[in-house]
């Protein structure tokens, strides 16, 4: 029995080789540790995928497919599992990742309030449409869902569940397998040094109003692999693909409270093998301070990127975001006089937003000069507050509202994910639509002024625009799939 994983292509990127997707990697590691064949397809920059499936299926007898998806990639998805159900129609097709994950988690929800609402219908409808969801951790649930009487849920979002990962399953389980992916293919740096993506820890349990999984335990609860683990998987990527930068891909990484000894390690580990790494990764304002700056900078660090979302005090209340203006201005400053680069993450079009908070936000970026930032119209994901805890517009059919407690609210136009990924948009320039308006500016207005803002502040800052790379057309070559979207499986690597 071969497995064949499936990342679908994320056509709404500015470029899609960039970060590897490590979730299904991991799934692919132990696949591979427990013996089965597994073939891996990695859509991400290609045009024409359904090309790509149809040939697939055309010189493969592969009976079982698992696709992953977040809610931007879901579109892509179904045109996969369309092409799928064509070329290969008595093959098993499992979805897992995100996208389910957070759709099912919000389904509970309504099922323990005894709400009969969109989240329900959203899971009914990809439930007849694979033949098994996986929602939460994949690499232990992918045994029970290749299984021929697997049932059409296979619900790893339970801490209860065996399914559910421990800090110590983290930390003994293989490294992603990346030999699945044609690594040279990807491109990413870090102050000028070659770099690949990892994650240290799951989680975040903090409990912003516009993010994804504020009712999942598998997004919610913090889980951490050991120090040791972490770098370990370093020492790999450095010997295996000769790998001296890290992006540390984990949500707001000090909020682990073990993460100066980890920057101690790294920066030992360094001086152990003669050479100088270079990282990147996330923290939470709030909680940054001068003895966590000083160790990160130590170990390698050179960028930080963070979530500020606002500089209007409103909104960042609204948000609940629990950092204020000023402990985001702090966090700068810290990171700053550390020799830490910052990123800052913002984002418009939260409640209560209007022409006046937004202007705020402008100003706070010019007074605060971070070293760049990227400027989002927020999007209604499901299993985020404004999603589930939305309820209809009893005059507008198709509008949802979100009401914050103190009473600024945020409308937003029902999307259809599995067809429409044009609610989210990577081009900043003239490429972002917003799906989202409230009782102080439209949706255009919200489009228009975050254009503005995006202009005028890296004009003035003197920040450029990020250079992208547009997507390929996979070409038909003597029958044979390439090497950079078909990898196959291997003799696992001694070091995983």
């Amino acid at each position: 029995m071969k497995i064949c994983l499936i990342v679908p292509p994320s056509l709404f990127l500015l470029d899609e080789r960039v970060f590897m997707t490590l979730g299904i990697l991991k799934v692919a590691a132990v696949l591979e540790q427990s013996g089965s064949a597994v073939d891996m397809l990695d859509l991400s920059g290609i045009l024409n995928f359904e090309d790509v499936i149809r040939d697939y299926c055309l010189q493969n007898k592969t009976t079982i497919f698992g696709i992953t998806a977040t809610t931007p990639q879901l579109p892509a998805s179904t045109k996969v599992l369309r092409t799928i159900r064509e070329s290969a129609p008595s093959a098993k097709v499992i979805l897992g990742g995100p996208h389910v994950t957070l759709v099912n988690a919000a389904r509970k929800r309504e099922q323990r309030l005894e709400i009969n609402g969109r989240a329900i219908t959203a899971f009914n409808q990809l439930a007849s449409d694979y033949d098994v969801l996986v929602a939460g951790d994949g690499e232990e649930a992918i045994f029970r869902a290749i299984k021929e009487d697997a049932k059409r849920l296979i619900d790893a979002d339970d801490p209860k569940s065996v399914l559910f990962l421990t800090n110590q399953q983290l930390t003994e389980q293989p490294f992603p397998a990346r030999h699945f992916v044609d690594v040279q293919s990807y491109h990413y740096t870090i102050d000028g040094v070659p770099a690949l993506s990892m994650i240290a820890q799951l989680g975040c349990p903090f409990e912003c109003g516009f993010c994804g999984g504020r009712n999942s335990s598998f997004l919610r609860r913090v889980r951490t692999r050991t120090s040791e683990s972490i770098v370990a998987e370093m020492v790999h990527l450095y010997r295996t693909y000769g790998t001296r930068g890290f992006m540390m891909y984990d949500d707001e990484l000090n909020v682990n409270k073990g993460i100066v000894q980890l920057m101690e390690l790294i920066r030992k580990t360094q001086d152990d093998l003669g050479v100088e790494f270079r990282l990147r990764g996330f923290i939470k304002a709030e909680l940054f301070n001068e003895t966590q700056a000083r160790a990160m900078h130590a170990a390698g660090f050179r960028w930080i990127l963070v979530g500020f979302e606002s500089g209007s005090p409103r909104i960042l209340e609204n948000i609940n975001k629990k950092a204020n203006r000023e402990d985001n201005t702090r966090c700068l400053q810290i990171a700053h006089k550390a020799g830490l680069k910052v990123k800052a993450l913002m984002s418009i079009g939260h409640p209560g937003e209007s022409p006046e908070t937004i202007k705020e936000t402008q100003d706070w970026l010019l007074g605060a000069q971070p070293d760049d930032f990227d400027l989002t119209i927020i999007t209604t994901y499901p299993g985020t507050p404004y999603y589930d805890n939305a309820v209809p517009h009893p005059d507008k059919p198709g509008i949802w509202v979100y009401t914050y407690e103190k009473g600024d609210r945020l409308y937003s136009i029902e999307v259809d994910y599995r067809t429409t990924a044009d609610y989210y948009k990577g081009d900043p320039e003239g490429g972002y639509q917003s799906f989202v308006y409230t009782d102080y500016i439209s949706r255009e207005n919200l489009v228009a002024m975050r254009d503005q803002v995006e202009i005028l502040v890296r004009d003035q800052l003197k920040i450029p625009f990020n250079p992208s790379a547009p997507a390929q057309r996979y070409e038909h070559s003597m029958g044979q799939l390439p090497a950079h979207i078909w990898k196959t499986t291997r003799a696992t690597d001694p070091a995983l």
